[in-house]
């Protein structure tokens, strides 16, 4: 087959569609995703209170929790049977991410098991559930990577940091609540309330950057509730306490009720902006199939109707016609030898083609513009958090302690959070000072 313009034009909107539809796909997994990391977090905090209190309460809770995962488990494995054999739409790393999430999947039976027996402590039940959830964070991130379309991408972005945002509240409430229920204050515990409430307020910043006008009113209302004002005051009796003092346990079922109403703020958010991702795929995917009628249609017109300059360059070379016949462009003699309009496309649809093709690329140039502020965010955290695994691995430190020296060292210096994040890849003994256990000679 002969290559044309007409060729590269219609394959390059074929292709469009095949990313709207791929892109599509990835919003609906990312969206069960989420749900699990819900149900999921619902568990591991009425996990918390059954743990710390021995077994004497939230045992209903935490049956009735666990039956809700097990549904939404099932629909995220057959998502990802469905996905894992669509080469096309899945990345490498995604396929990855999706193995490393059945693995932990099919880990929790053994956990819940050991649960039912009371085995662990209410602290590393947290912990557990909390590493499974972060492997499903983490896939969430993969599928938001590099979104072909801008304000699809924005919103991706929104979701992945209202997500991890969630994600700490999660964690706060299950830490809180355990901590109310054990009666008994620790100064670790509280340290890790506090970085989970800096956390999510970095998160939930991002995401009011990037989310639609209508989803940051609708989480800025949230946060005029009287829950938001008991949540506060719940955190300042508990953060304040000092080490050893004697909990109020009675304060857990506060404690987890303010807490749960915040987190269904935000699964409301979350919910709110699954939905106008799946309403801004379908539009782009009707949009691009329109788009591609059209170009279908406006060259199968053009080549029906070759423009006129191309008959006047071919009767101007014809032998057959007398020298002196030299026809006027865009026009032809009638029988009588009198020139008439053209029977071929006028100058507009002349110039479809060239319209269609500059629209295009106005268009991808935009898109291209919009796309880069989106994929900055996403490369941002990308560095943060390779900067983290970096100090955990050079200077032994725990992931709280390298980001809350992340954090220490931006403040101190007066640069961005992911400037520091750079130069502690590229310069680590410039910016945080050799290995501990070098020694000078």
């Amino acid at each position: 087959m002969t290559l044309s313009a007409s060729h590269l034009v219609l394959r390059a909107k074929q292709l469009e569609l095949d990313a709207v539809r791929h892109l599509a796909e990835r919003v609906e997994l990312a969206g069960v995703v989420g749900q699990l990391i819900d149900a999921l977090q619902r568990e591991r905090g009425a996990t918390s209170i059954y743990l710390a209190s021995a077994g004497q309460r939230f045992q209903s809770e935490r049956q009735a929790a666990l039956a809700a995962v097990r549904p939404v488990e099932a629909s995220l494995l057959t998502l990802f049977h469905e996905q894992g054999l669509l080469t096309q739409g899945a990345t490498a790393r995604a396929l990855s991410l999706m193995a490393w999430v059945l693995l932990d999947l099919q880990a929790l039976a053994a956990l819940r098991q050991q649960i039912d027996q009371r085995i662990p402590t209410a602290h590393e039940a947290v912990a557990a559930y909390s590493r499974v959830i972060a492997g499903l964070v983490e896939l969430v991130y993969q599928l938001a990577d590099a979104a072909p379309h801008p304000g699809i991408s924005r919103q991706l972005v929104a979701l992945v940091h209202l997500i991890q945002g969630k994600e700490a509240a999660g964690q706060e409430r299950a830490v809180g609540a355990a901590l109310f229920a054990s009666g008994a204050c620790s100064e670790a515990q509280q340290l890790r309330v506090v970085k989970l409430i800096d956390a999510q307020e970095h998160s939930l910043k991002v995401f009011e950057e990037f989310a639609q006008p209508a989803l940051q009113a609708l989480w800025q209302q949230h946060q005029l509730t009287p829950n938001v004002a008991m949540l506060e005051r719940l955190r300042r009796t508990l953060c304040t306490a000092r080490h050893g003092t004697v909990l109020d346990a009675r304060l857990s079922d506060s404690w987890f009720e303010a807490a749960s109403v915040r987190i269904a703020a935000l699964w409301q958010c979350e919910v709110e902006l699954v939905e106008g991702l799946r309403q801004a795929c379908a539009a782009q995917l009707d949009a691009t199939q329109q788009d591609l009628r059209d170009s279908e249609g406006l060259l199968r017109q053009l080549r029906d109707n070759p423009p006129p300059h191309t008959h006047a360059v071919s009767r101007f070379f014809n032998t057959a016609e007398q020298p002196d016949a030299v026809p006027v462009l865009g026009s032809h003699p009638d029988s009588a030898g009198e020139p008439t309009a053209s029977a071929g496309p006028d100058a507009a649809q002349v110039s479809s083609l060239e319209e269609l093709l500059q629209a295009q690329t106005a268009r991808l140039a935009s898109m291209e513009s919009e796309l880069e502020t989106a994929r900055r965010a996403l490369h941002e955290r990308k560095l943060i958090e390779r900067a983290k695994g970096a100090l955990m691995a050079r200077m032994g430190l725990t992931e709280d302690a390298a980001f809350r020296a992340l954090q220490k060292t931006s403040m101190d210096h007066n640069r961005k959070l992911v400037d520091v994040a750079e130069a502690a890849l590229a310069l680590p003994d410039l910016v945080f000072g050799p290995r501990p256990d070098t020694h000078q000679n």
